[in-house]
C-alpha cells in the first residue's frame, strides 16, 4: 500500500505507509508522520475522515498539524481510499457499524498505541466523528481531547427526507433484499456535490484532480445496508445514555451553512455532553477543512485554543517516542 501524489497535492515530508488487519481480516491502508523538524513536539493528532475520503484528501491538514509541532496519524476506513474493498463492488457497504468499530480498534492497537507520541489527540470529520464518539463511549478510546467537525447524527432536512423515512426505505430494501444494492437516493438529492461540502473551488479541484489521477481511491453511492445502518447508528447516538458515557473534552464543531448533516442534532448532543463544547463557524459548508481560507483560519484559530498541547521536548528519549514517565 502507498500514498499517491499529484503536482498540486505532494506527500507530505516523512510519511510511514502500512498496512494494517481488523480482527474479521480486512485489510486497511494506514499512515503517520512525524512533527515537522525544529517545533516543539505536542504530541499525536489522529485524523479520522467521513464517508468516501482518503487519506490524499488530508494532506494539507496534515502538514498543517506538523507545523504546530504534532505527529499524525490516519487511516482509511474499509470500503475506501486505499483500504480492501467489499469483493465485486464500488459502493460504500458495511454490514454494521461495529464494521468500522473494528477498523478503529485496529487502528489504534497497530499504530496509535505502539508508535505515536503522547498524548493523543481525535480531529475527525463526519461519519469519523461518529466512530469516535462510539469509541468514547464505549471505552475504546483514550484520547485526551476530541475536536468533531459535522458529527453525522443525522441528515439534513434540506437535502434528505426526514429520518424515519430514511430508516423506512432502509428495512424495505433489506426486507427485499437489496442490501448490497445502492441506496434509494431520491427526487431530495439536487444540489451538487461541490454546493454542499466547500465554497472554495481551488481545494474543490485539487481534490478532484486527486480522484481524476487515482480513481481507485474514489467509492461509490452508500448500499441499502450501509443507509440501514448509518440510520441504526445515529439513533443510537439520540439516546440519552449514549452523551452520559462519554467523558473526554471535546470541542464540536458546526459548519454554519452544513447542508448534510443536521445542526440541530449536533446542538442537542453537545448541550448533553458533559465535557464538550461547540463553536459555530457561520457560512462554512459541511467540510470546513477544505473550505476558503478565512473559514479555516476560524477553525484552527478554535482548534489551536482547544487544543494547546504542552511541549514535550526533554521527556522523549532518543530512541523511544514515548513519554519518559
Amino acid at each position: 500500500m502507498e500514498l499517491y501524489a499529484t503536482p498540486d497535492n505532494p506527500v507530505p515530508d516523512g510519511a510511514i505507509v502500512a498496512e494494517i488487519t481488523t480482527r474479521d481480516g480486512f485489510r486497511l491502508r494506514a499512515a503517520r508522520w512525524p512533527a515537522a523538524p525544529g517545533v516543539p513536539r505536542r504530541g499525536t493528532v489522529c485524523l479520522f475522515h467521513g464517508r468516501t475520503e482518503f487519506i490524499e484528501k488530508y494532506f494539507e491538514v496534515i502538514a498543517e498539524l506538523r507545523g504546530r509541532g504534532f505527529a499524525a496519524a490516519t487511516l482509511d476506513w474499509r470500503g475506501q481510499g486505499g483500504s480492501e474493498r467489499i469483493p465485486g463492488t464500488a459502493l460504500c457497504h458495511v454490514e454494521s457499524f461495529a464494521d468500522y468499530d473494528r477498523d478503529f480498534d485496529a487502528f489504534i492497537r497497530e499504530i496509535v498505541l505502539p508508535d505515536c507520541p503522547l498524548p493523543h489527540y481525535a480531529l475527525a470529520h463526519s461519519t469519523g466523528a461518529l466512530i469516535c464518539l462510539r469509541a468514547a463511549g464505549e471505552g475504546r478510546a483514550r484520547f485526551t481531547r476530541m475536536v468533531l467537525n459535522a458529527p453525522l447524527l443525522r441528515l439534513s432536512r434540506r437535502t434528505a427526507p426526514p429520518m424515519g423515512w430514511v430508516r423506512f426505505i432502509g428495512a424495505v430494501s433489506l426486507f427485499l433484499g437489496l442490501d448490497d444494492r445502492p441506496a434509494f437516493e431520491g427526487p431530495w438529492k439536487r444540489k451538487p456535490h461541490a454546493v454542499l461540502h466547500t465554497s472554495d473551488e481551488r481545494r474543490y479541484r485539487r481534490f478532484m484532480d486527486v480522484l481524476a489521477a487515482w480513481p481507485a481511491l474514489d467509492v461509490g453511492r452508500p448500499t441499502a445496508r450501509w443507509l440501514h445502518e448509518a440510520a441504526r447508528a445515529m439513533r443510537q447516538a439520540e439516546r440519552r445514555d449514549f452523551a452520559a458515557r462519554i467523558a473526554i473534552p471535546t470541542l464540536i464543531v458546526m459548519p454554519g451553512a452544513d447542508g448534510l448533516v443536521a445542526i440541530d442534532a449536533i446542538e442537542a448532543l453537545a448541550a448533553e455532553l458533559r465535557t464538550a463544547s461547540a463553536v459555530t463557524i457561520p457560512g462554512a459548508r459541511h467540510e470546513v477543512l477544505l473550505e476558503n481560507d478565512g473559514l479555516r483560519q476560524l477553525f484552527w484559530a478554535a482548534f489551536d485554543a482547544f487544543i494547546p498541547g504542552e511541549a514535550l521536548d526533554g521527556l522523549l528519549t532518543e530512541d523511544s517516542q514515548d513519554p519518559v514517565v
